[in-house]
């Protein structure tokens, strides 16, 4: 497999913070505030034989049947292994299935790995990867994924190391039995999993504790390569200054894109400290309640894009860790769509728009709208200066943030008129328009949280899903970005370049572009 590229910045090319130039007065108060803080009590040093990473926020669930957002499903591709993998082309690679044939679009037969245990000493086999999924399609298990798996009629085992799925119409299953879409749980699994989840993964799960840490160790038997790192905390730390603290003082080891980008710049001069930042695929979006009586209107929501400069935000906010995105799926795909309508900053034109819309300024406002993010800094960041760019076209944005279960929560019933998220890893491949955008999967039954609908979407949609031909395919997909650029439920905002900030003692690290903890089951203490 090639080399994946890294960089690995020092003090020598970094632009100090004074250098920038001029710009907003809210940044460079923000600056101030994330980075030149005085410091703070930390904790002690850390355990010698414990990696200590700080996260954002807590898992929301840990069985990987449920849980859907970015901290559960890379804490779950530890504990838990899926039937493929991905190398980093996303090319679908042998996982817990050593390899399968496709004797039809509709038949997959996949043929286990011997020799497989679960960190409570069962034996893996083909009547476990049964019950992961049938638990959800006979809704023995509640939750949203079960949408995605659908198109499964049926499953059979017909022996101990034989999986076969049965669609009841073409699907991309391979691609949605790997990595981080469902790892395979116990036969008889149900709702404690979530409390205590036993996976086949090279960690196992010692114990968790919400809104305070996640400790998993190494698992000693894992049929794959083992890791070498015994054991590892996830540190729930929200504040990102705390974060950048926690990591200056040695009491963490490692934090992935985290941070501000003022505060990388300021840390990647700390002798105790390294940085590594490559390409990445994670992308920030801002979406739209297309069911709200303002936001239905296609225009408002082109009124927005045209207001948002994201070129000042990517350089001077995000420090150029990121680069801009002009679709869901990121350019590495084969799917992906470079010719769509862009809207870069013009906010006369958005004025336009709004005018045409029926929404003349009053006093300076057209209209309130409200928008809810997480309560981590980067999101209230970003969500502070587009509050600035919206008011310069007259649209007042009121600011709303939440502990992130909670927000996630709103979003998912739908209530909110905007929000921004990141899709991580799901954008990967073009499957996720079915997921996010066909009208069949409005939430909780699938990922369309904008409640999009549009027939012709549909059919492209369907069509694409049914076609075999990889030249076909990528048509109907670049026909599908163009009316989502045009509609606009989604504003795809920018891909976070992938940056790791880590002490020293932590050595043999790696990013990959979806930004997973893939690097932890080669990552090695130093001595």
């Amino acid at each position: 497999m090639r080399e994946r590229k890294l960089f690995r910045r020092s003090a020598a090319t970094a632009q100090p913070w004074a250098a920038i130039p001029t710009c907003s007065l809210l940044l460079r108060t923000f600056f101030v505030l994330s980075v030149l803080v005085p410091a703070l009590g930390c904790s002690g040093k850390p355990d010698p034989n414990t990696v200590v990473m700080v996260i954002e926020n807590s898992p929301t669930n840990l069985d990987p049947r449920v849980g859907l957002d970015g901290q559960s499903e890379r804490i779950d591709e530890l504990l838990f292994d899926d039937l493929c993998t991905r190398d980093e082309h996303f090319n679908v690679q042998p996982g817990l299935a050593e390899r399968w044939e496709v004797p039809d679009p509709l038949t997959y037969i996949f043929h286990l790995h011997p020799g497989v245990k679960f960190h409570d000493g069962r034996p893996l086999d083909s009547r476990d990867v049964k019950w992961t999924f049938d638990s959800l399609l006979q809704g023995k298990i509640r939750s949203a994924k079960a949408a995605t798996y659908r198109p499964v009629d049926h499953i059979d085992a017909p022996d101990s190391f034989t999986v076969v799925f049965h669609l009841k119409e073409p699907f991309a299953l391979l691609w949605n039995v790997s990595d981080g879409a469902i790892g395979i749980v116990p036969y008889g699994s149900g709702d404690e999993t979530s409390r205590h989840p036993v996976g086949s993964g090279p960690f196992r799960f010692v114990s968790a504790e919400p809104d305070k840490e996640v400790v998993i160790e190494r698992n000693d038997d894992y049929w794959g390569q083992k890791p070498y790192l015994e054991r590892v905390r996830f540190a729930v730390t929200p504040d990102a200054t705390t974060r950048a603290l926690e990591l200056r003082k040695g009491s963490a080891d490692i934090a992935v894109t985290s941070l501000t980008g003022d505060t990388v710049l300021a840390l990647e001069r700390e002798p105790s400290l390294e940085v590594l930042h490559a390409p990445g695929t994670v992308l920030g979006y801002l979406a739209f309640n297309t069911r709200d009586p303002i936001l239905k209107d296609v225009r408002v929501r082109q009124a927005v894009a045209y207001a948002i400069d994201r070129m000042a935000i990517i350089h001077y906010l995000l420090r150029d860790f990121a680069r801009p995105a002009y679709s869901l799926l990121p350019p590495e795909s084969w799917a992906y769509n470079a010719d769509v309508p862009h809207y870069d900053h013009n906010p006369e034109r958005a004025r336009q728009l709004l005018e045409q819309a029926g929404y003349p300024a009053v006093n300076g406002v057209r209209f309130h709208l409200t928008m809810k993010t997480s309560t981590e800094e980067s999101p209230r960041l970003v969500a502070a200066v587009l509050q600035q760019q919206l008011r310069e076209v007259g649209i007042a944005l009121d600011i709303r943030t939440f502990e992130f279960a909670t927000f996630l929560s709103d979003v998912i019933r739908g209530e909110y008129q905007l929000h921004t998220l990141r899709w991580i890893g799901g954008n990967e491949d073009p499957d996720i328009f079915e997921y996010v955008f066909h009208s069949a999967k409005f939430s909780p039954n699938g990922g369309n949280r904008t409640y999009y609908a549009n027939p012709r979407m549909d059919l492209l949609i369907d069509q694409a899903r049914g076609e075999s031909d990889l030249d076909a395919r990528k048509q109907i997909y670049a026909e599908i970005q163009i009316i989502l650029s045009e509609d606009l439920p989604y504003i795809n905002l920018w891909y976070f370049e992938n940056v790791m900030v880590h002490t020293r003692r932590v050595r043999n690290l790696t990013l990959n572009p979806p930004g997973n903890y893939d690097f932890l089951k080669t990552a090695e203490l130093a001595p």
